[in-house]
């Protein structure tokens, strides 16, 4: 168990939809601006080909009506973090905004979470379960099918373990971070690409802040239950995220996909860099250590 068992889920700031129904037809607006670009970025780090962040007619169901979405009631306690997916994610999200609230004290604005199956509507345009977790700044909100966790494993070759789920919410959540400081766009700018881009540096960044949260999760205490967040991490938890961090690796999704490696079309980072990156910030606990565009050497 990774959660401790006294801690107390807040959901208000979290929602569930099972999908729209529609059928396809509808593609994500993928052009112009941060938004809608920053889904195909996304999709990208999890190895996912953009052309197929369309809705497919087998993810709806045979009337087409939307499907339920997941009953956050069931998320009260530590223990329903541990054991049901969609509460460790909400859970997480709130270790991660005390957390944040500390580290940025009068910055830090919650974002929102939004669990989904099939496809969801957004402000950056619409997504299906394919493209993964991704955070769209339009509307301040982290997007997570917990099925890409299974995806992580099967396909990806990720260890698996509740840290390394942990960390792709709080990879999400960096995003948000850097959304509040105003440093997101630079992925899209000019000199995105490539393994020294600002694509890559924004990634690495992302990975950065989530070993932050991961240094802190463990002896911050909730308010209100005086708990601290997570139990004490172990050598595995780490390794378990370390695993997530290079699964999706810019080099191992370019070596499993066509057997070649093109470091200039890089757009998160080569699996090393991830782990990095992540342990930076793991180490030092500092997010100023985290300032991947100013080094030199992304490693």
């Amino acid at each position: 168990m990774t959660f401790n068992e006294g801690i107390r889920i807040d959901t208000s700031t979290a929602s569930s939809s099972g999908g729209s129904g529609r059928g396809p037809g509808r593609g994500i607006a993928v052009g112009g601006g941060v938004g809608g670009l920053l889904i195909v970025v996304v999709a990208l780090l999890l190895g996912v080909d953009p052309s197929t962040v369309t809705p497919s007619p087998q993810q709806y169901d045979t009337e087409g009506v939307a499907a339920p979405g997941f009953d956050l009631s069931q998320c009260q306690t530590g223990e329903d973090a541990n054991n049901i997916p969609q509460c460790r994610v909400v859970a997480t999200g709130n270790s991660l905004d005390a957390i944040w609230a500390q580290q940025l004290p009068g910055q830090y604005t919650r974002p929102r979470v939004e669990l989904f199956t099939n496809d969801v509507d957004t402000a950056c345009g619409t997504a299906t379960s394919d493209v993964g977790p991704f955070y769209c700044p339009a509307d301040t909100t982290a997007y997570f099918d917990v099925g890409f966790f299974d995806v992580l494993q099967t396909q990806f070759g990720a260890s698996g373990g509740p840290l390394a789920e942990e960390y792709v919410v709080a990879h999400e959540f960096g995003h948000h971070v850097q959304n509040l400081q105003g440093v997101l766009g630079r992925a899209q700018g000019p000199g995105a690409q490539g393994a020294t881009g600002a694509g890559v540096r924004t990634e690495l960044q992302a990975d950065c802040y989530a070993g932050v949260w991961a240094h802190y999760a463990a002896i911050t205490e909730q308010e209100g239950t005086d708990v601290p967040f997570l139990q004490p991490l172990t050598d595995q938890d780490i390794a378990d995220a370390l695993s997530a961090a290079a699964a999706v690796g810019d080099d191992r999704i370019q070596q499993a996909a066509t057997g070649q490696v093109n470091p200039h079309t890089w757009t998160h980072g080569s699996a090393a860099q991830r782990q990095k990156w992540f342990t930076e910030g793991y180490r030092t606990g500092d997010p100023q250590a985290c300032d991947t565009f100013a080094a030199r050497d992304l490693g």
